[in-house]
């Protein structure tokens, strides 16, 4: 397992944070028929049951938004994934299905408000994380976005350098077909210890149940 701080830059801007580190050795198949029933029936309690305005309003993804804005980054420009995964779906249009576990952490997110980091474990280099504030001209290459500007965005960093932030994760640490063990990192910006371990247990539960995960392993930190 990971040892995870967060840099003192971070902690004094968004103090309440708490967030939950799950790691398990997996089985990723590249799609699900039972999890894609989970999304298509959160899709459509979704789009029955909330609007644009709401979603900004939801207790972590609003938390999210003001973490942004307290690091120096505006949250309309460069959103969140829980909410951007929620405005997609809003917008009519249904998620992409990239494979099991990374279709899986994306319903972990719409279900709960939090942006999670899905990592391929064995990519991250050491055993150390740090969460800080990105810096201006900081190299990241976000998932299927290129160059990504992360001056002002929370972001993990290994041992060469920044992972994933709540927009995007970088290219380096992605999992694929071959993923044998995730990290999942939960941001929790709102502090709620309750939501945060619903999340952890439901993100461990899930990979139980469609990656063969073996029992998992849940560390809190703050």
């Amino acid at each position: 397992m990971f040892h995870i701080t967060l840099s003192p830059e971070l902690h004094e801007r968004c103090p309440e944070y708490l967030g939950a580190a799950v790691y398990a050795e997996v089985t990723n198949t590249p799609f699900s028929e039972g999890l894609w029933q989970e999304i298509d029936a959160f899709t459509l309690e979704l789009r029955s049951t909330e609007t644009a305005n709401s979603i900004k309003q939801y207790p972590a993804i609003a938390a999210t938004r003001e973490a942004y804005r307290r690091c120096g980054k505006d949250p309309s420009r460069y959103r969140p994934s829980a909410e951007a995964l929620r405005r997609r779906l809003l917008r009519g249009l249904e998620l992409y299905r990239i494979d099991t576990l990374v279709d899986l952490i994306n319903l972990v997110s719409l279900r709960t408000g939090y942006s999670i980091g899905g990592f391929d474990a064995d990519k991250i280099q050491g055993t150390e994380l740090c969460l800080g504030i990105g810096q201006a001209e900081e190299p990241f290459e976000g998932i299927g976005r290129g160059t990504l500007n992360i001056e002002g965005l929370p972001v993990f960093r290994d041992a060469q350098g920044g992972i994933g932030t709540p927009t995007s994760d970088h290219e380096r640490t992605k999992m694929d077909i071959d993923t044998r063990h995730i990290l999942a990192l939960i941001n929790g910006y709102d502090g709620d210890e309750t939501r945060l371990h619903e999340a952890a247990e439901m993100t461990r539960d899930l990979l139980a149940k469609y990656a063969d995960a073996n029992e998992g392993n849940i560390v809190y930190f703050r």
